[in-house]
């Protein structure tokens, strides 16, 4: 058995969050990670209100905390190596830092900065994202690439699984894309509730803010392979920086990636973070994989014995 982990990225956020993580490990998600972020990690966690925690500039930190304060319980606890891992857009940081790339401290300051950045140029234009359901890349690409011949900004943006593609772009972009579903050809389409058109060129102002957040922080080599968004491959480690950069506006290969771990052997993915996303975006794009969740520290003694790591 060969096991990968995968991080959630924004948008498995929910307000009570992580109570039994704020309990258990209060040396990463305590007083020094207060301290970075500005504000009350537990508290927006806890008790919200939920239009804070949506927030991007919380709601990434946020995740990016739990979800690796679990992490690194698991990997203690049950104490395994993964083969590789993966995250969706945010938790590409939780990934990398899973892998020793960077630091819990320097990550989380970087996640901030990140989602602060994002949050500032999602305000200087109204724009948003939605899902084409029953849509491929190349279906979806087409689509956007004849609205921007007409003048409109349309990008895609997630590439998440067979048949789940997510374009971004401009609000009037997004109001054309549901009227003319169904002449498009596009079994259907569902506005997300984002502030604007995260991984498109949207995100402009925000890569090179990144840029400079990353410019300032120690990288180390990672311990295992950790597949990039960018490329759907695994990270080289002379590109990290780029390639995070490069992250913020270019689409997510979310499903490339896992179709390249399936076919460096790993066979059996676990979920580690709030929510299910990524497992269930597992499940889609490769049916025959083992596919697990830990979202809670009550969930690791079942996906330790599960892939054979306890005695």
């Amino acid at each position: 058995m060969s096991v990968g982990i995968l991080f959630p990225g924004q948008g498995s956020q929910h307000v009570g969050m992580g109570r039994d993580l704020f309990e258990a490990r209060p040396d990463l998600l305590g007083d020094l990670a207060d301290h970075i972020l500005g504000f009350s990690l537990r508290g927006i966690c806890l008790d919200g209100p939920e239009d804070d925690l949506t927030r991007t500039e919380h709601a990434q930190p946020a995740l990016f905390a739990l979800s690796f304060a679990l992490w690194d319980t698991l990997a203690h606890e049950a104490g395994f190596t993964p083969a590789g891992c993966a995250g969706h857009s945010l938790g590409e940081y939780t990934a990398l830092t899973a892998a020793g790339v960077f630091d819990f401290d320097s990550a989380l300051s970087v996640v901030a900065r990140r989602g602060q950045a994002m949050a500032d140029a999602a305000d200087l234009e109204p724009s948003g994202m939605a899902a084409l359901l029953g849509s491929e890349e190349d279906e979806a690409e087409a689509i956007c690439a004849g609205r921007r011949e007409t003048g409109g900004r349309l990008e895609v943006a997630n590439i998440n699984a067979p048949g789940q593609v997510v374009v971004a772009g401009g609000m009037a972009d997004i109001e054309w894309l549901v009227e003319n579903a169904r002449d498009l050809g596009v079994r259907r389409v569902i506005p997300l509730k984002v502030s604007g058109a995260f991984h498109s060129t949207f995100m402009t102002p925000a890569a090179e803010t990144l840029a400079i957040a990353l410019a300032g922080v120690e990288l180390g080599d990672p311990r295992f392979p950790v597949w990039a968004n960018a490329t759907g491959r695994p990270h080289m480690p002379d590109e990290i920086r780029e390639s995070l950069t490069r992250q913020v506006v270019s689409p997510v290969r979310f499903a490339e990636s896992l179709t390249d771990m399936a076919g460096a052997g790993i066979d059996t993915f676990v979920h580690v973070g709030p929510g299910d996303v990524t497992a269930g975006l597992a499940r889609r794009t490769l049916p025959d994989a083992n596919v697990l969740v830990v979202s809670g520290i009550e969930d690791i003694g079942a996906a330790a014995e599960a892939i054979g790591t306890m005695p």
